[in-house]
C-alpha cells in the first residue's frame, strides 16, 4: 500500500522534496493546503517567521519538485466553515483561482474538500479534476455517498469506520460499483465519535481570527485533550480511530493508498518510516495527529508491546467500549511511566 501525506514547509530538520525523495517508493500523493488559505488545518505560512509570499513561492518550488518525481498532488479545500462567504461569488473566485495556480505547479490529480458548493464550483469549471470528500464530512454510509455522487468522485470515508471491515467492505463495493474511490486516513488520533470535532473544526478554520480575538485563551489546542488529561479516561486512547503499521495491510484489499496525517506533525519522518516499512518501535501516540502523549501523567504506550490477536480483537468488538473490557486491559500491560 502506497502512502499519501501532508505538505509541511521546511524548516530545521525537514526538507519535503528530500523527505518525499527518501521514501519515493512508498509515496503516490503528498497533500497541500495554499498559504493563508482556512484548511482542516491552521493555515500554511502564519507561522516560525513566514511570509504569506515566501511561503508561497517555497510551496511552489517544492511542490513541482515534488511533481516532477512522479507523485501526484492533492490541493485541499477542506476548512469545515467559510462563514458569510459559504456560498459567494468570491469564494468562488478564490476556488478559480487556487485551481489556475495548482495547473500551474503541475501533477495536480484531485482536490478534498469539505464544502458541497466548492465541489459544484470545481465540477462546473474543472470538469476534469477529481473532487474528493473531505474526511472531516464523516461519511460513513452508501446513503451517504449516493446523495452526494452528483459533485463528488471519492469518499473519505469517517474515522469511524477504520475499524468496522465489513462496513468498509460495503461502501468499496458500492464505490466499485458507481466509478467512485473510497480514501482512508490511518494515523488520526481523533476520538470515536469525539463530541468535541464540530466546535473544534470550526474553530481551526477562524483560527487566525480567534488568535487576534481577546478572550481567556484556553490550556490545549483542541478539546478533546481537556477530557482525556483525567488519568481514569486515559485508556480511551487505545479505543480510538488509529491503525497500527502493523496492521495497515490488512486494508490492501479496500485501498491502494493510506492517507497519513504529517501536515502538523513533529517528526513527520517517523510516521512516514513507520507506516511505510510496517512496523514501530516506540510509544504509539508518537505517529498519531494528534498524539496525547504531552498529557499530563499520559504514561509511555509501547507498541511493541501490543498483543498479537490486537487487529482481530478491535475490529469485531463492535466498539463496545463501555461492556467490553479490552483496551483497558492491554493499557496496563502496555503502559510505562516514564522514560522508555
Amino acid at each position: 500500500m502506497k502512502l499519501s501525506i501532508g505538505y509541511q514547509l521546511p524548516n530545521e530538520s525537514v526538507t519535503f522534496p528530500d523527505l518525499v525523495m527518501d521514501y519515493r517508493e512508498s509515496i503516490s500523493e503528498v497533500y497541500y493546503a495554499l498559504p493563508a488559505a482556512a484548511s482542516g488545518r491552521a493555515p500554511l505560512g502564519f507561522a516560525d517567521g513566514w511570509t504569506v509570499e515566501d511561503a508561497r513561492d517555497t510551496l511552489a518550488a517544492d511542490l513541482e519538485d515534488i511533481a516532477g518525481m512522479g507523485v501526484g498532488l492533492v490541493l485541499l479545500l477542506n476548512a469545515s466553515c467559510y462563514g458569510g462567504r459559504a456560498m459567494s461569488f468570491a469564494l468562488q473566485d478564490e476556488v478559480r483561482q487556487s485551481l489556475e495556480l495548482a495547473g500551474k505547479i503541475g501533477g495536480l490529480i484531485a482536490v478534498t474538500t469539505t464544502s458541497l458548493y466548492i465541489a459544484r464550483c470545481i465540477k462546473r469549471a474543472f470538469p476534469e479534476v477529481p473532487v474528493r470528500a473531505s474526511v472531516n464530512m464523516r461519511i460513513g454510509s452508501i446513503a451517504a455517498m449516493e446523495q452526494l455522487s452528483d459533485c463528488f468522485d471519492g469518499y473519505y470515508m469517517k474515522r469511524e469506520l477504520n475499524r468496522s471491515p465489513q462496513a468498509i467492505a460495503k461502501l468499496k463495493a458500492w464505490c466499485d460499483e458507481h466509478g467512485k474511490t473510497l480514501h482512508l486516513l490511518a494515523n488520526s488520533g481523533c476520538l470515536h465519535d469525539c463530541a468535541f470535532q464540530t466546535f473544534h473544526d470550526n474553530l481551526v478554520a477562524h483560527e487566525v481570527e480567534a488568535a487576534s480575538t481577546p478572550g481567556p485563551g484556553v490550556r490545549y489546542g483542541a478539546p478533546c485533550w481537556e477530557y482525556l488529561e483525567r488519568p481514569e479516561q486515559h485508556w480511551r486512547v487505545l479505543t480510538n480511530c488509529w491503525i497500527r503499521p502493523e496492521d495497515l495491510h490488512h486494508y490492501e484489499a479496500w485501498f491502494d493508498t493510506a492517507k497519513l496525517a504529517t501536515r502538523l506533525h513533529g517528526h513527520p519522518r517517523m510516521v512516514i518510516a513507520a507506516y511505510a516499512q510496517g512496523r514501530f518501535h516506540g510509544n504509539i501516540l508518537d505517529l498519531l495527529e494528534p498524539g496525547h502523549g504531552g498529557l499530563p501523567k499520559m504514561p509511555i504506550l509501547v507498541n511493541d508491546r501490543i498483543p498479537d490477536d490486537w487487529h482481530s480483537q478491535v475490529t469485531a468488538c463492535g466498539h463496545q467500549c463501555e461492556t467490553c473490557g479490552y483496551c483497558a486491559e492491554v493499557f496496563s500491560k502496555i503502559a510505562i511511566h516514564g522514560e522508555f
